[in-house]
């Protein structure tokens, strides 16, 4: 099996945005609508965004970015693994790299909101896996059933 390769990508290339689709009708699926809160095309290249793709053969399984919300902290957003990939590692290689680019900006903490429902256990076990601790709402959330908040100095 070839590497997996983790790194900065264009969110509007095709084959990027084919995953980036997969992740947006997951989310809407398996979420109320006014409680989905990961970025779309637009929200991935605003400013003080960082987007990356992880690819194995030039075929994207991954993506993931790291928004600044300050000088000091960040959040993981858009983190989806493509179904056929799960349980490789891809995940974990996005994650590690983007905490990596936190350190590289300076920051001093990252931290996510992910789903409470089951169809999210993979991913907390995931980040829980990765030092990420729960904590309550950041930033402009919410504290609402359907988030689980975590977070983890870099």
């Amino acid at each position: 099996m070839s590497a997996l390769v983790v790194a900065t990508d264009d969110p509007r290339s095709a084959d990027v945005l084919a995953v980036l689709e997969r992740h947006l009708t997951f989310a809407f699926a398996t979420t109320e609508p006014e409680h989905v809160f990961a970025l779309d095309l637009d929200g991935l290249t605003a400013s003080g965004v960082h987007f990356v793709s992880a690819r194995r053969d030039d075929v994207v399984l991954g993506i993931g970015a790291l928004k600044a919300l300050d000088d000091t902290n960040g959040e993981l957003k858009s983190m989806h693994t493509v179904e056929e990939a799960r349980g490789q590692g891809v995940a974990a290689a996005i994650v590690v790299h983007l905490l990596g680019v936190a350190a590289e900006l300076g920051l001093e903490r990252v931290s996510l909101e992910t789903g409470s429902q089951d169809a999210f256990v993979a991913a907390r076990a995931l980040y829980t896996s990765l030092g990420f601790e729960s904590c309550g709402p950041f930033g402009s959330y919410e504290d609402i059933p359907s988030s689980a908040f975590l977070t983890r100095l870099v």
